[in-house]
């Protein structure tokens, strides 16, 4: 299953790649377009506020975390599934964790942003 492309071919390839990940996950998922819309609705308000560069970067990446916890979370979920559907307390443990991903994206960001809005409006 190795690519054999090498070079600028390879990089165009690994954006396709990307790109049906993201229509994959997009179609599949409704916790990921849920997220995908908290996040793009925190990103305009992060950029809107009034606080420095640094601060909205950190917002930012904040948002973006979740994202990327999701993805995992969903991987995890995904690869579980293909091995078997049925219950399997190794499996439940791997899910469960994936899901601790996200939430513990969630709490990073509420703590982050929690900081970053209370040192500005307080």
């Amino acid at each position: 299953m190795k690519s054999q492309a090498t070079g600028i071919k390879r990089i165009l390839k690994a954006f396709s790649y990307s790109y049906q990940g993201f229509m994959s996950v997009f179609k599949s998922e409704t916790a990921f377009r849920q997220d995908l819309l908290f996040c793009a609705f925190g990103a305009v308000t992060a950029v809107l506020l009034p606080v420095g560069g640094m601060a909205k970067a950190i917002m930012l990446f904040s948002l973006f975390l979740i994202l990327l916890m999701e993805l995992v979370n969903t991987a995890i979920e995904v690869v579980i599934d293909r091995i078997s559907e049925s219950y399997h307390d190794l499996s439940k443990k791997a899910k469960d964790i994936g899901s601790l991903l996200v939430l513990l994206a969630f709490v990073n960001m509420a703590v982050v942003w929690g900081f970053i809005l209370g040192e500005t409006f307080f």
